[in-house]
């Protein structure tokens, strides 16, 4: 939609942080297409999962959305991996997905300007898919903490955008600097809160001005679980991420 003449009322679906979970993603994909948004917008960590990966992939491929990688993406780069855990689970992973995909997913760009400069996507901070915006991970107490105000500014009035949406700790959430709303968008799936229903997110723009609509979505949390025993050695971790509805605090 850039350099066309914008709609007044403009709709936008933001899902982020699928992390394989087909199941998730097929019942927020319902919602979604009913709600008949303008734009979709994808912010990444879209296949680090073990509930299905490669139909989550081709879900998420169909989807025709604006993409961002989110710092999961780059673990697609050569050396991304680092931890025996990560290789593990890249080695797996490599065996779901074809060559093709995977190279797609690592050349995502790291943000979007989107609705002719309106809006802007971004996974973590507008310069790191590793680091939230709204929220600091602070390892001394195991928990997030909202970022100084006048940090946040810096990272966010340079952008000149109306609404800047990112993903990446699974907290939905939003705030405004200046007359910029900042929201960070729910996951679709390895929720935190103890609620293990799909999220995502609604943008509304009407007369100016933006809304945001936070959605959870059941779905069926045991054929998630299923599969990923079925299929993959990590079986147990995924059923106890996605039943319970809480994952480790740092995010993803």
């Amino acid at each position: 939609m850039t350099g066309a003449r914008l709609k007044e009322t403009q709709r936008v679906a933001v899902i982020s942080d699928v992390h394989g979970n087909a199941f998730a993603l097929e019942a927020v994909l319902r919602e979604v297409g009913a709600a008949a948004p303008d734009l979709t917008v994808n912010l990444g960590d879209q296949v680090e999962g073990s509930a299905d990966p490669a139909r989550a992939a081709a879900l998420q491929a169909s989807l025709g959305a604006a993409e961002v990688r989110g710092n999961n993406e780059e673990r697609f780069w050569p050396g991304g991996r680092r931890t025996p855990l990560s290789v593990e689970y890249g080695a797996w992973l490599s065996g779901q997905l074809d060559p093709v995909t995977a190279a797609r997913l690592a050349a995502l760009p790291l943000s979007a300007r989107l609705l002719g400069g309106r809006l802007f996507a971004c996974h973590g901070t507008p310069t790191d898919a590793w680091t939230s915006l709204l929220w600091v991970w602070d390892p001394a107490q195991g928990l997030y903490l909202a970022r100084a105000p006048h940090e946040l500014r810096a990272l966010v009035a340079p952008l000149a955008a109306e609404v800047v949406v990112c993903g990446h700790t699974h907290r939905p959430g939003a705030t405004r600097v200046g007359d910029t709303l900042v929201v960070n968008a729910g996951a679709v799936s390895d929720q935190v809160d103890g609620d293990p229903r799909a999220r995502w997110t609604l943008l509304e723009r009407r007369g100016g001005r933006w809304t945001v609509d936070f959605r959870a979505v059941p779905y069926d949390v045991e054929e998630a679980v299923a599969w990923a025993s079925r299929h993959s050695p990590f079986g147990a971790f995924q059923a106890g991420l996605l039943r319970g509805g809480v994952m480790d605090g740092r995010g993803s």
